[in-house]
């Protein structure tokens, strides 16, 4: 693969990783839906809860029904893209997710996040305009925590 061509491919994979959780903490959840493939999966396997999630209108109705009085800010770190070929691409990428329900507004005291894993993506190429897409995106959570509430 053509040297700029790969480093297009790596940036456009790691804006999806951010552009995602960006969506799921200032815009629109819903809208993470529409960085997937049609088909595209979010999935969260044992020792998780078992969560699997797949096609756009089951993302779009999973992400939506994030609480509105939730607030979280996710910080995302050690994003390594590796692209197999032109039409395929997988990444690893570290998170850490500071959250709260209850919201109503002002600040709210600084504590530890509620957890901190990695995602394993996996990219496709949609030639028919729609560039790169996550196809599946796995959560591992080696540490977690409930909630908590700021009511």
């Amino acid at each position: 693969m053509d040297p700029v061509r790969r480093l297009l491919a790596e940036r456009s994979c790691e804006r999806l990783i951010v552009d995602f959780v960006h969506r799921l903490d200032l815009g629109e959840p819903a809208s993470v839906a529409e960085l997937f493939t049609e088909d595209g999966s979010w999935e969260w396997p044992p020792p998780g809860d078992g969560r699997r999630v797949r096609g756009r209108a089951a993302l779009r109705a999973y992400f939506g029904a994030r609480p509105a009085d939730r607030l979280s800010r996710r910080l995302m770190s050690n994003i390594l893209v590796t692209v197999v070929s032109e039409e395929t691409a997988t990444a690893v990428s570290y998170f850490s997710t500071h959250r709260v329900d209850g919201y109503s507004g002002g600040l709210v005291p600084a504590g530890p996040p509620v957890q901190v894993g990695h995602y394993e993506d996996t990219f496709t190429f949609r030639h028919s305009g729609g560039g790169w897409l996550l196809a599946s995106r796995v959560l591992r959570l080696p540490f977690g925590g409930p909630t908590p509430s700021v009511r």
